[in-house]
């Protein structure tokens, strides 16, 4: 059995000179963690930070890219052409895996194939560690515990929309049927989609809203306590990401933020009415950062002994973990009202 080797160099950052890929390397410099940016073109990684180039279709560059990392970030999309080689690689050289991914089909994938031989491997996978899949699934966690609800609804506004590259480059790319949790079984969503209202707190208030669901559906189904899930995203985000004329995000700040806000609600509907749980902050992209980093922080602890592909609920304990972020990087309540 192969073992994580914790005393490795590096966390390593596949896609580090893309849009969220340098919130990442940002995030891990702040923390003070030695970092490592890798990927086919390196010419705008970070003045200090050691680049290596490797491409997706090359495993001996990939193997030899990380070879001494501990953890390998994949922020490169689409995830659906990039998460298996390099999920591949990090077996081959014991590293510890997470990505970002939006992606249903890419973390369904990971989560079926890589568990066993994860397992012989003695690391972690974890796929959808970002703001898609990862908070919605820390949230609901936090909000349930270990206790079994048949109806959960996730609700999520952004004030605007601005797709990066990334963002739209994977939409051209992912054309897999969306599905969601039904009777405790992932079924395809219904077509057309669903439509509804939320109201939200301020700024967002009353929204219209579409299903949508992203790969949060896929890592709350890997706890058994949910039985039905349903996703939605406000109409006029998705008016913004649908017209080829928005523009991708302007940094507005220091961190290289843009202007955006967001809002995730997590309700829990049961015989005893509604719990709910919520996260707010600026900038779906640049939050992504501190979730994924601050797991890889956490698999580098001694402490940390798991092995498999897991979710991040399933890795760490949420509300720990949700508790952890600065109100500038993400607020978080419990039982909101």
């Amino acid at each position: 059995m192969m073992i994580m080797n914790k005393n490795s160099t590096f966390v390593a950052v596949y896609g580090a000179t893309g849009h969220t890929g340098r919130f990442v390397i940002g995030e891990l410099l702040r923390r003070g963690l030695p970092v490592l940016a890798v990927g086919r073109d390196i010419s705008s990684v970070p003045a200090g930070v050691i680049a290596r180039i490797a491409s997706i279709d090359d495993a001996a560059a990939l193997d030899r890219a990380f070879a001494d990392c501990a953890v390998i970030i994949n922020c490169a999309g689409p995830f659906l052409d990039t998460a298996s080689p390099i999920v591949e690689a990090a077996l081959r050289v014991g590293s510890a895996y997470l990505d970002v991914t939006a992606e249903q089909a890419s973390a369904l994938s990971i989560f079926e194939r890589y568990d066993e031989r994860a397992r012989a491997a003695g690391v972690a996978v974890i796929p959808a560690a970002g703001f898609y899949g990862g908070l919605a699934d820390l949230l609901a966690s936090a909000l349930i515990g270990q206790y079994a609800v048949d109806n959960m609804t996730i609700a999520i506004a952004l004030d605007h929309w601005w797709p990066t590259k990334g963002t739209r480059k994977t939409g051209e790319r992912n054309r897999v049927p969306r599905v969601v949790l039904e009777n405790g079984r992932l079924v395809p969503m219904t077509i057309p989609a669903a439509r509804t209202q939320w109201t939200f707190g301020a700024p967002h208030g009353l929204q219209e809203m579409e299903e949508m669901p992203f790969s949060e559906i896929i890592t709350i189904s890997r706890h058994p306590q949910v039985r039905n899930l349903r996703a939605y995203l406000n109409v006029a985000s998705l008016r913004d990401v649908r017209d080829d004329a928005t523009p991708p995000p302007v940094a507005i700040d220091t961190l290289g933020r843009s202007a955006q806000n967001f809002v995730i609600e997590v309700v829990a509907h049961d015989g005893a009415g509604s719990r709910r749980a919520l996260a707010r902050g600026q900038d779906i992209y640049a939050v992504t950062a501190p979730l994924v980093v601050e797991a890889a922080t956490r698999m580098l602890q001694p402490s940390f002994v798991q092995s498999g592909t897991l979710s991040l609920a399933q890795a760490f304990d949420a509300e720990n973990f949700l508790r952890s972020f600065k109100p500038e990087q993400l607020i978080f309540e419990l039982n909101a009202a």
